[in-house]
């Protein structure tokens, strides 16, 4: 009975397994607009030269804040953004420079990074 029990646990593990791969990739694809059957959000967006520079460039102290209505982003009334925030998920209403990083923006960190890049391709999260 043991080894029937490993084997089917093992089994499970990898259809698991799998699956977590095959999400990963379809999110990835959806994403970055590779799929041939995409969602048709991808009208050209982010097209407009916002591509936030280097992007591993921390924000400046200095850096000028823009209207959230630049990145078509909802605004929360004193000039915020409202998005929902990758790294700490939570609704955030924070700032945005005209490189689209967030004030919680944290250079080198993944989240961080896709989230600057989905504010300039106006596809990020938001509430």
């Amino acid at each position: 009975m043991g080894d029937r029990l490993r084997r089917a646990v093992r089994q499970q593990a990898r259809k698991a397994g799998r699956q977590y791969a095959e999400s990963v990739r379809a999110y990835r694809e959806g994403r970055d607009g590779d799929g041939a059957g995409g969602d048709g959000d991808d009208g050209g967006e982010g097209s407009d030269g916002r591509d936030g520079g280097a992007g591993a460039d921390p924000p400046p102290e200095d850096a000028e804040r823009v209207p959230p209505a630049t990145f078509d982003l909802p605004d929360d009334g004193d000039g915020a953004a409202r998005i929902v925030c990758r790294r700490h998920v939570e609704r955030r209403a924070v700032p945005v420079d005209e490189a689209g990083r967030p004030d919680c923006f944290e250079a080198g960190n993944p989240d961080c990074e896709g989230c600057r890049e989905d504010v300039c391709e106006g596809r990020v999260e938001t509430w």
